[in-house]
């Protein structure tokens, strides 16, 4: 049939459909002339939606200005869009609806809007959502500075909504380590137990409350991370999840796949290879496709069942046109933190011309974070950002240089401490201090690594960290490449410098 509107009072400045323009990127989007994504999301029987009205008419206005118009003509162009600053007194606003869409009725459901936060910038739809069969929708609320996490209950019908928990703390509360990542939360549909994601502990694991918010037991503890709540099997009572740290002797950034009871018992480990694992939950749960890699072995894909137990070998990477031409896989490295006993990892880099009888060059390719890691940890053979990071540094390497990657205080992933390092202190994220030591240490066993020549490399984040090594470490940074970096974090997005407690916030 014919499409038709669903909503009809929205604005400029007061729309449905998209994330406010601060994360939105409009002029991009306005000189592109893509289509946009709905920021909204199907019930399981698609008859309503739901979604977010956007309020930015409080929000105060930017200007970009275009030099050279595409038309040739001498004039410049402006384009003005709305952009909320740390500390501000307002960022865009986040009513959430629900919509009918057979009566296009707009159901407004009776809370106070959500605002604007690092989890709208994450490009997907995660903050409300439907339980299996659609009666009722959980939602995730996040204060602004993001020290508070509210989950609720709304009724899709009425509007009306049930607070079931919070947690708040002194810096930022997160549901999943990944940057605006899918809330680590299910509700059992069985007897309404919630699974909670929470770092109380010092470390990211599971708890479980009952329906109505009260603490039943810690599902998962110890000194590692759950990073992704995979799969719930309510019938069978396993909780199977991804982590990290937790096998001795490992890199503590490979992903494991793990199952326990709901009572935290009969934890097992279900991928046993020591390598980072990518797995694909059957929709049913009784099986798993499991593909493992490290940076220097190639990708295997397996089936397994829902015990582990191997079923099938799908098939097996082939990087022979690679070796083919020289390549050799990068160093896995490991050095010591400012402090003298934590451990930090990264990766050496080598030019396929590579000869340790020559003294190299050293390039220090930075991204601070504080929202994710620079270090490739699987094989980097997709297009995701850290096998983009990889492969420009091996391309760098073979101009004739040591390429260096390390992930230093002040970064995900590991316990919250390790992580909050960086926290209002985003100078310090990433860990200027562990490159200059770490980079030293390792030139102490390998003395083709010329300290008297180092270099960084950093685009944004990056951008930012290479300004600042050359200013604070002029001794030891001889020169560098600051690409498109922020340099003032107090004129990014709101969403972003309240998160890491840029100053003045």
């Amino acid at each position: 049939g014919a499409p038709y509107p669903l909503t009809t009072d929205g604005t400029d400045d007061n729309f449905y459909g998209r994330t406010s323009d601060t994360t939105f990127d409009p002029v991009s989007a306005l000189r592109s002339g893509e289509p946009v994504t709905p920021y909204a999301l199907w019930s399981p029987d698609s008859t309503r939606i739901l979604a977010f009205r956007v309020d930015q008419r409080e929000v105060l206005p930017l200007y970009l200005v275009q030099d050279a118009p595409e038309d040739g003509t001498l004039r410049p162009k402006e384009y003005t869009f709305r952009y909320s600053m740390p500390g501000e007194e307002h960022v865009a606003l986040y009513e959430p609806v629900t919509i009918e869409v057979d009566s296009r009725q707009i159901i407004r459901v009776r809370y106070e809007p959500w605002p604007e936060t690092s989890m709208m910038d994450a490009g997907e739809w995660n903050l409300r959502w439907w339980n299996a069969n659609g009666s009722t929708v959980y939602s995730l609320y996040v204060e602004r500075g993001e020290k508070t996490l509210r989950f609720l209950e709304e009724d899709p019908v009425s509007g009306q909504v049930r607070e079931i928990l919070s947690e708040s703390g002194e810096s930022y509360r997160e549901s999943n380590l990944d940057y605006g990542g899918f809330p680590n939360i299910y509700v059992y549909e069985k007897n309404g137990d919630i699974i909670w994601f929470s770092e109380r502990d010092g470390y990211g694991h599971l708890y479980r409350y009952d329906r109505n918010g009260t603490l039943k037991n810690q599902i998962t503890s110890g000194a590692w991370v759950v990073r992704t709540l995979l799969y719930v099997d309510e019938e069978n009572d396993w909780i199977y999840f991804l982590a990290g740290g937790r096998e001795p002797g490992r890199d503590p950034y490979y992903r494991h796949l793990y199952r326990v009871r709901p009572d935290g018992t009969g934890l097992i480990l279900l991928t046993p290879e020591d390598a980072d694992h990518e797995v694909s939950m059957a929709p049913d749960g009784t099986r798993f496709v499991d593909s493992y890699s490290r940076v220097d072995t190639i990708p295997r894909t397996v089936l397994r069942d829902a015990a582990g137990d191997l079923l099938l070998e799908l098939e097996e990477g082939d990087i022979s046109y690679l070796t083919s031409r020289g390549w050799k896989p990068p160093e896995r490295i490991t050095v010591k933190a400012r402090d003298g006993s934590t451990d930090l990892y990264g990766l050496l880099i080598h030019p396929t011309t590579f000869d340790p009888r020559t003294g190299y060059p050293v390039v220090d390719a930075v991204y601070p974070g504080p929202q994710i890691i620079v270090t490739t940890k699987a094989f980097p053979s997709d297009y995701g950002y850290n096998s983009k990071i990889f492969w420009r540094a091996q391309a760098l390497s073979e101009l004739g240089f040591i390429v260096v990657n390390l992930d230093g205080l002040g970064t995900p992933y590991r316990s919250k401490a390790f992580h909050d390092v960086s926290y209002g202190n985003m100078g310090d994220a990433g860990g200027l201090a562990d490159h200059v030591g770490g980079i030293t240490d390792l030139a102490r066993t390998r003395p083709y690594m010329d300290l008297d020549h180092v270099g960084m490399y950093g685009h944004s984040g990056g951008g930012f960290m290479t300004a600042r090594a050359l200013l604070l470490y002029p001794d030891f940074y001889t020169a560098g490449v600051a690409s498109a970096g922020n340099h003032d974090n107090r004129l990014y997005g709101s969403y972003w410098g309240e998160k890491y407690g840029t100053p003045e916030t």
